[in-house]
């Protein structure tokens, strides 16, 4: 039996080619269920936000217009006599510049050693860990307990450090810590310093970690001294982390209440009130939550002014 050879033409023919299978389309139902299932997940995020944030919000604001005593509940519009009251109360414009120069200070102290630190602790050499562990437990206890710690040993009669003063002879008489008002911004800073610097240090350290070992390499070999290094390289690649070390610091400091709580109640004459200390006065003591609200109000704004102008400032120093 013979076997019929095949055409050229058959044999020299290209086999077909294979077309990828196609992925199936998505359905409209299926997308209608992603959907549904996408807005189920961010629901409780929604929620937590409209209940606790839009709606005080948005009370905080009817309060600023409002007659509103805290024990008698809205009587009426009144605008803008909260905010008038706000302004010519005798409290307001000592408590913002107070408030601003304790700002100041924290910052540029607070965030000075927290960078110290950081390049201390940068290495990994035999005890790094231990002493980075160290510095950031005071971060680890709540600012009130550690104002309530500090009231305690700042107390002329029964604290310790008055007594180690006489005791080396620095000092003749007990120490008043809290007496006078530049004491008791030096002495509430100090107790801010201690328990935030090694917060502010993790951030640093974590910016500091991420800039790559070849690039302080490349600097040593062309004959960079460390200042050189430090200038040119370590603060530009740390910009960052410097920035929003500086947000929360200065944002935080502006919110200050606690500390000056606790340890000096606004004294001594009114020296230590900040803006939040008389927003509490006001709805608390005077029993006006109008002019409290109405002070919220201000500050709210400032705070968004002031995180606008910085993050426009980030930005222009980014793009040059």
């Amino acid at each position: 039996m013979q076997v019929k050879a095949p055409d050229r033409a058959t044999a020299e023919q290209p086999p077909p080619t294979q077309r990828p299978a196609r992925r199936p389309r998505t359905t409209a139902p299926r997308r209608h269920s992603r959907r549904i299932q996408g807005l189920a997940y961010a629901a409780p995020t929604a929620v937590f936000v409209i209940v606790f944030f839009l709606l005080p919000l948005l009370l905080v604001g009817q309060m600023s217009l409002d007659d509103w005593p805290l024990l008698a509940g809205d009587q009426g519009g009144n605008a803008p006599e909260n905010y008038t009251d706000v302004m010519d109360s005798p409290l307001f414009w000592p408590a913002v510049r107070f408030t601003l120069l304790y700002t100041a200070v924290v910052t540029v102290v607070l965030l000075g050693l927290a960078l110290l630190l950081a390049l201390l602790v940068q290495e990994s050499r035999p005890g790094a860990g231990f002493f980075r562990t160290v510095y950031f437990l005071p971060g680890a206890v709540g600012l009130a307990s550690a104002s309530l710690l500090f009231w305690g040993l700042y107390s002329p009669t029964t604290g310790p450090l008055s007594s180690i003063l006489e005791h080396l002879g620095l000092v003749d008489g007990p120490v008043s810590f809290l007496g006078t008002p530049t004491s008791a911004l030096l002495s509430t800073v100090f107790l801010v310093v201690w328990k935030f610097a090694g917060f502010y240090m993790l951030i640093l350290l974590v910016g500091l970690q991420r800039i790559p070992h070849e690039v302080y390499e490349a600097a040593r070999m062309d004959g960079a001294s460390r200042g050189q290094i430090f200038r040119s390289i370590t603060l530009p690649l740390l910009r960052p982390s410097l920035a929003l070390s500086l947000l929360l610091c200065v944002t935080g400091s502006l919110l200050a209440f606690d500390q000056f709580f606790v340890l000096t109640k606004g004294g001594p004459d009114n020296s230590t009130v900040t803006v939040v200390q008389l927003i509490y006065r006001e709805a608390f003591q005077r029993l006006n939550l109008g002019t409290a609200a109405a002070l919220s109000i201000l500050v709210l704004g400032a705070l968004l002014l002031l995180n606008a102008v910085q993050f426009r400032g980030l930005r222009r120093s980014d793009e040059s």
